[in-house]
Parts: C-alpha cells; structure tokens; sequence
C-alpha cells in the first residue's frame, strides 16, 4: 500500500491505494498554508488510525499539489509518518500521458493524475469533470491522446464571490431548490448556483464531444461533484477515488 495525497487550493484529499489500485480508506482536510510539518504530521497520523491502517503498511507515497509552498512540507511530514519520502508529481516524473497542447509544461499535476486514472478505467475518447475550487474538464480523444480542456470558477468561489459583492445577498447552503424557478432569494441563488453548473458543464460537454471523434465517457471527481453531476442531463460517472487511484499508478511507473 501507498500513501496518496491530492493537495487543492481547498482541501487535501489523501488516502491509502492498494496495488490493485484499490484504496484502503480516503480521508479529506482543509488545505493550511500556515501549518507546519508536525501538524500535518499529526493530522495524518491521527486519520490513518482512526481508518485501522498502521503507518508500517505503507511502502512508498506520492503527492499531487496545485499549491507548490507546500510540497516540501507535506513532504517531510509523510517521511515522518511513514518512513519513505514521498515522490512529487511534476517534472521528470512519468506519467504516460501523450500531452498535445501548446505548452505541456503548464498542465497542473491534478489535471494528468486524473487523465492518467481515467485513461486506466474507462474506455477512450473521455472527459474528467474535477470539481473543487476551481471546476476544470479535461478531454482525452479516442487515440489516448491528451488535447486540453477547460477552467471555470468553482461553484463555491462562484457563490463566495456573489455574497461578498451583492450587499443583500446571503451565503447558502449549496443543496437545489425544489424547481428551477426561485420564489424567494435563497431559493433563486440555489437554482443559479446548483442548476446553473449543471447546465454549464452539459453545455460544454456538448461543444467540446463536436470537437473529438467518438462519445466520450464523462467521469466527474472532486470535493463539490456530488453536489451537482446527479442535475445534469448528461450520464456522468462520480468517482471520487480518482486522483488518489492515478497517483497509484504514476507510483508504479517510477518505482
């Protein structure tokens, strides 16, 4: 078993994966950059326990970080835990990816882990939703070629950003309203916000599939998909495990 850590701007996804790609338990806390190594430490420590996993299971890690001031942090904090110092998904490390967009070198660590699981899953062409601080698809054709994709505001920036700039707007709790049509202020910022994402990501789904041969598989992961892929119209696959499965398989390729 490996140690796997997904860090985003918002959250910290990390979670022991078995060789089989299978996880022994997935666990979720909020990205700090003001915490130091032993904190982190302690958090991870404590989460393994309380999962009845034992620091020794663990041969090996890797990390995946949007948020780079972190790396070295988080690095030293798994050595402390489990006794290996984690690989860091970035450059010289294989991904197996055939990447054909402008600049290769700008695609972030998140978008090929989760290119590299759903390539592993699902049949080909596809497209991987990540739903956290940002709402990103990336778009993988029928030949397993890498081609880009899209980055929007995340649904809770985009609700964040709404309060903080409409005085008499509230925030909400992000759950749909009972139809489309608002009757009252936390109902229609509700529908915008929840049925507003769903229709977005229909919508681009629909635009981008024009743009590849074949129907791709849609896979959705992140902190926020549960909470709106089941309001779109399309067939969407929610697998929350992802990264935490491409970061296994990246592991095997450079160990």
């Amino acid at each position: 078993m490996i140690f796997a850590i997904d860090v985003g701007n918002t959250n910290i996804v990390f979670g022991g994966v078995h060789k089989n790609s299978t996880t022994a338990f997935l666990c979720r806390i909020s990205t700090d950059t003001d915490k130091t190594e032993d904190e982190y430490a302690v958090q991870f420590k404590t989460l393994i326990d309380l999962n009845g996993c034992d620091c020794h299971d663990f041969e090996g890690g890797i990390i995946s970080s949007v948020v780079p001031q972190l790396n070295h942090i988080l690095q030293k904090a798994v050595e402390k835990v489990i006794g290996h110092t984690p690989l860091i998904v970035g450059p010289g490390i294989k991904t197996g990816l055939d990447i054909k967009i402008d600049n290769p070198a700008q695609l972030g660590s998140d978008l090929a882990v989760g290119a590299v699981a759903a390539m592993a899953l699902y049949p080909h062409p596809l497209m991987v939703i990540d739903m956290g601080t940002a709402t990103t698809i990336c778009v993988v054709d029928k030949d397993g070629i890498y081609r880009g994709g899209i980055i929007a505001p995340g649904v809770k920036v985009s609700m964040e950003s709404l309060t903080k700039n409409a005085a008499q707007l509230q925030s909400i709790g992000l759950y749909p309203p009972k139809k489309a049509i608002g009757t009252n202020t936390a109902d229609c910022m509700r529908s915008g916000l929840v049925f507003g994402n769903a229709a977005m990501l229909d919508g681009l789904i629909d635009r981008m599939a024009q743009e590849i041969e074949g129907t791709p598989t849609v896979i959705a992961t992140g902190g926020l998909a549960s909470s709106i892929i089941p309001y779109c119209s399309h067939d969407i696959i929610l697998n929350n495990e992802l990264l935490l499965i491409g970061l296994r398989i990246i592991y095997d390729k450079n160990t």
